[in-house]
């Protein structure tokens, strides 16, 4: 399977099979793909460093049906509110590539450069982490 309309398809068939799609309005295919993202995250939830990267190699199947299961929610999610993913996702890259232009190694972006923004966001990360465990 190669493309989203492929998925959307496949997706749908699945679905009407079931008769699920009387309990599939917007807002509970939302619900849905919150859930799943939650699934998600959970395998992410407290781990760090190696400890995150061991795991990610031992779950990465586990991880990669939650993946799925978050693709088929927001699949279904983009066909009851008729909306062309594809389409969708290059028209946002369009407005995300405006909005954070490329900068050279070095370069400043506004007022502070790449490295220094990372490395900012970083500390701010770790600060929350530490006021979490207040």
């Amino acid at each position: 399977m190669s493309s989203l309309k492929q998925m959307k398809t496949q997706v749908l068939k699945f679905r009407n099979d079931r008769d699920w799609a009387q309990f599939h309005g917007a807002k509970d295919l939302m619900l849905g793909l919150l859930v799943e993202a939650g699934e998600l995250a959970e395998h992410f939830q407290y781990l760090t460093g190696d400890e995150l990267k061991q795991y990610q190699q031992e779950f990465k199947e586990h991880i990669a049906d939650e993946m799925a299961d978050v693709l088929f929610w927001l699949v279904l999610m983009s066909a009851e509110l008729n909306i062309d993913l594809e389409e969708a996702f290059e028209r946002k890259m369009k407005k995300n590539e405006t909005k954070y232009p490329l900068a050279q190694k070095g370069e400043k972006i506004g007022s502070l450069d790449s490295g220094k923004l990372y490395n900012r966001w970083q500390k701010q990360k770790q600060q929350s982490r530490l006021n979490k465990g207040r």
